[in-house]
């Protein structure tokens, strides 16, 4: 059982937010890329577990549309069976034996493999990661009382609904603001300053290892 204080949380980063040519392409989510990958690298080496949240929609999600409104509803992508849902090499886990996935569609979660698992994936089919897997509630209660590290895309939207998420629930939540990029066409600026009024941390990359909680 793995007994760090701290887990990461890594938002969507999937091939059609984080590349120009991807269905929903976050503009300038190049720029973070090098953070992601030292955060990866410092999950490796510190054995921290990460959870990494993936879009993983059908046709008929309810958050797709051909007349999106870019709030509600936006264009189709990270569609299930595509090259879109694929996570980008500075965050795909690697360790395919330490690896769980969880769809959105699962019966149920094995405590087991969740228990052993240094990289958890939830794939969700809505932008709040608590409300598109029915699973989310149950493996971060398993995970247990901790501090985490939330990171990815988009700033404004999924990013948004994690760091929100996890304050409601009571946990402590750091965020490297150098490791988020936000969609353009939403204010950035007032969520961060909501969230540092609720109670979460706004740091930058290179100081992660100073909130490294440990048994």
């Amino acid at each position: 059982m793995n007994t760090m204080k701290t887990r990461f949380w890594n938002v969507d980063t999937q091939h059609d937010f984080m590349r120009r040519e991807g269905a929903l392409y976050v503009a300038g989510a190049e720029a973070i890329e090098p953070n992601l990958t030292s955060l990866t690298q410092l999950a490796d080496q510190e054995g921290i577990v990460v959870v990494n949240t993936a879009d993983y929609h059908t046709c008929d999600s309810t958050e797709l549309s051909d007349t999106p409104d870019f709030r509600n509803t936006f264009p189709p992508h990270c569609l299930q069976g595509t090259p879109g849902v694929e996570f980008v090499p500075a965050t795909k886990p690697q360790a395919a034996l330490y690896t769980y996935c969880i769809d959105w569609k699962a019966k149920d979660v094995d405590s087991s493999r969740l228990r052993e698992a240094r990289n958890i994936v939830l794939y969700k089919d809505a932008f709040d990661v608590f409300a598109g897997n029915r699973h989310t509630d149950r493996v971060v209660s398993e995970l247990g009382d901790c501090q985490y590290v939330v990171y990815g895309v988009a700033t404004n939207v999924c990013v948004d609904f994690a760091v929100r998420g996890l304050l409601e629930r009571g946990y402590d939540v750091v965020v490297p603001i150098d490791a988020i990029k936000g969609l353009p066409n939403l204010p950035e600026e007032d969520v961060l300053k909501r969230w540092e009024a609720e109670g979460a941390i706004l740091t930058r990359t290179s100081d992660i290892k100073k909130y490294i909680r440990r048994e």
